[in-house]
């Protein structure tokens, strides 16, 4: 039996038979989602990918982050958690992925909205400390046999300095998201609906909004409006905080990229993928301007 019909059979008791064959979900580059119609709705069944573990993911810890999200009226129900075959079934809603057009545009202050309703919310079990994360990676992918990129040492850097600093009521860890792609944000023609909740975790605000904010392609103009709508202003120190943090997500995700070399089966290339992130942090921090912006987030 496969791993599909295992779910399908657990699920049976609860939903009865499918009543037609599963739908490939597009899209994702550490799990495999399929649409599975039963006769009194679809749902999404999750199949979550091999060795994921290494990615720092706890698959309890995403099921209670999207209850959690569900709770709030941000994230789809949750139909069945079926831990030992390694999959999340959570309500399909008909809606779909913005573009980062929309990110930054009209879809802004929706955005933010859901992002006050979770960061607000109630908390969650699971940890998400960036510098932790990234002191794991950095591990993995030498275990791995994963070659040091040329610019691992100053995004270390970049993340030691930036956890030094942002400090204060502003940077207490809040349930955040941690991976705000523009195919995480959906739209339905009504509301927003944010999925894949796999890195949820405590962690600063800054973080997810700076996580939108390199994701998206945030432009200045762009930046200044998120925080004056999250915040109700954009003063230079949030600003610079927000621009840090944005080098930290970029840290991080190149991060990502390296474990993923070893540990992935997926046919993507995450070696050009980590490249991509550790050149846009090396730009950032070229010049001079990381140490401008941490003297601006002072």
């Amino acid at each position: 039996m496969s791993r599909v019909d295992e779910v399908l059979a657990a699920l049976r008791p609860r939903l009865g038979a499918p009543t037609g064959s599963p739908v490939v979900l597009g899209g994702g580059l550490t799990n495999e989602n399929l649409r599975v119609s039963f006769a009194a709705h679809d749902v999404v069944v999750r199949l979550a990918g091999k060795r994921t573990d290494l990615l720092g993911i706890d698959r309890e810890d995403e099921a209670e982050a999207a209850r959690n999200a569900s709770a709030l009226g941000i994230g789809p129900e949750v139909v069945a958690e079926l831990p030992e075959l390694h999959s999340l079934v959570t309500r399909f809603v008909p809606a779909d992925p913005l573009g980062e057009e929309e990110v930054r545009g009209e879809r802004l202050a929706d955005i933010v909205g859901a992002l006050l309703l979770l960061h607000d919310g109630p908390s969650v079990s699971a940890e998400f400390s960036v510098g932790e994360v990234v002191e794991s990676y950095v591990l993995t992918a030498r275990e791995h046999g994963v070659p040091e990129h040329e610019h691992e040492a100053l995004a270390r850097t970049v993340v030691e300095r930036t956890r030094a600093l942002l400090t204060g009521p502003e940077h207490e860890p809040v349930t955040c998201h941690n991976d705000l792609l523009a195919a995480n944000l959906l739209d339905d023609g009504d509301r927003l609906w944010i999925v894949d909740w796999e890195y949820a975790g405590m962690n600063d605000r800054f973080f997810d909004l700076a996580n939108l904010a390199v994701n998206n392609d945030l432009a200045p103009a762009d930046e200044q409006r998120l925080l004056a709508l999250y915040f109700g202003g954009a003063d230079d120190r949030r600003l610079a905080r927000l621009r840090l943090m944005r080098l930290v997500s970029d840290t991080r995700e190149a991060y990502w990229g390296l474990v993923q070399q070893a540990v992935s089966t997926f046919d993507f290339d995450y070696a050009a993928y980590a490249d991509v992130h550790f050149q846009r942090l090396a730009v950032a921090g070229a010049g001079g301007r990381l140490e401008q912006l941490l003297n601006a987030a002072r």
